[in-house]
């Protein structure tokens, strides 16, 4: 009976022993299945460093009159109609969208009788996507994009597709956290560099910050932003531009903040006196208008600029 237990007892441990590295393995799937699950995938392209920032001293501010509304049908067709008053200038388009399985079709027909399609395919390779834009009769627009995401670095590529063609590649390493990234822009023809930029990406839950050279090292952007509260309904941003030769140094500090859930106020200025606000109010569910001016403070005897906004969507 003594000898029946103890080999029981050592079947025991061996089958313990026996199952551990399953154990770990299982373990380290589920662990890595955690991390993937909590990280979202690679730095992202190189036009994301400094875009929020961007966004929030640029987007929505206007001095331009635009009224533009969107209806969708059961079909998945997105159909929208925009009218512009642009100085004395009108104008109009109609665009339509439409998703077919893993293609994006984006068609849109304005007044000068100009049609843009844009053509979006996803995952035709793993991790790609690709993208073609052609203007009729301007055949000499057409432009090919191709994008490849990985969980530590995003390449692209675009050939403007013409008789002089022009080449622009990007290359991001990192993660979504920080981020290294340059861009260079290559005429075929004559054998030169458009362009050649680089910049740099820190990103945080509430903040992130951003350094870009570019113009060919001629200018180098630094800018700052600041999520107050955990939704991000209200931030502070901060930017700063010189131009290495000119010696010319732009300032500019803005901010957002939400009034309420449906009304949000922006506002920035720089050192050279310019002072722009914005309000914007949803009056239905997805439905937005936008209040935009612009004055010079060092110059009070000149008009102030007035945009208006009016987004309609179902």
């Amino acid at each position: 009976m003594v000898g029946s237990g103890s080999s029981l007892k050592k079947n025991k441990i061996s089958r313990i022993f026996l199952s551990s590295p399953l154990l770990l393995l299982q373990i380290f799937a589920d662990l890595s299945l955690h991390l993937r699950s909590t990280m979202s995938k690679g730095p992202g392209l190189f036009t994301d460093i400094g875009k929020k920032a961007k966004d929030l001293l640029t987007r929505d501010y206007t001095s331009d009159q635009k009224f533009s509304i969107s209806t969708y049908s059961a079909s998945g067709v997105a159909l929208t109609s925009t009218a512009l008053k642009k100085g004395g200038v009108h104008a109009a388009d109609v665009a339509t969208q439409y998703k077919y399985k893993n293609a994006l079709f984006d068609v849109k027909i304005d007044t000068d009788s100009s049609v843009l399609t844009t053509v979006t395919f996803t995952e035709i390779l793993p991790s790609t996507k690709a993208i073609a834009s052609f203007k009729v009769p301007d055949y000499s627009s057409a432009k090919l994009e191709v994008q490849y995401f990985h969980d530590h670095a995003t390449v692209t590529a675009a050939a403007a597709l013409k008789q002089n063609p022009l080449i622009d590649i990007t290359a991001t390493l990192g993660s979504p956290v920080i981020s290294f990234g340059a861009e260079a822009g290559y005429d075929i023809t004559s054998k030169t560099f458009t362009k050649y930029n680089a910049g740099i990406s820190v990103t945080k839950p509430d903040a992130c910050a951003s350094i870009i050279l570019g113009d060919k090292g001629d200018s180098i952007k630094a800018s700052y932003l600041h999520h107050l509260d955990e939704f991000k309904r209200s931030s502070a941003v901060g930017e700063f531009y010189r131009k290495i030769s000119t010696n010319e140094n732009t300032i500019t500090v803005g901010g957002l903040y939400a009034i309420d859930h449906s009304t949000t106020v922006k506002a920035k200025l720089n050192n050279h006196g310019t002072l722009g606000a914005l309000l914007q109010h949803e009056v239905l569910p997805k439905s937005v208008v936008t209040v935009s001016s612009e004055i010079d403070t060092k110059a009070l005897d000149k008009h102030p600029r007035f945009g208006l906004s009016l987004a309609l969507k179902p």
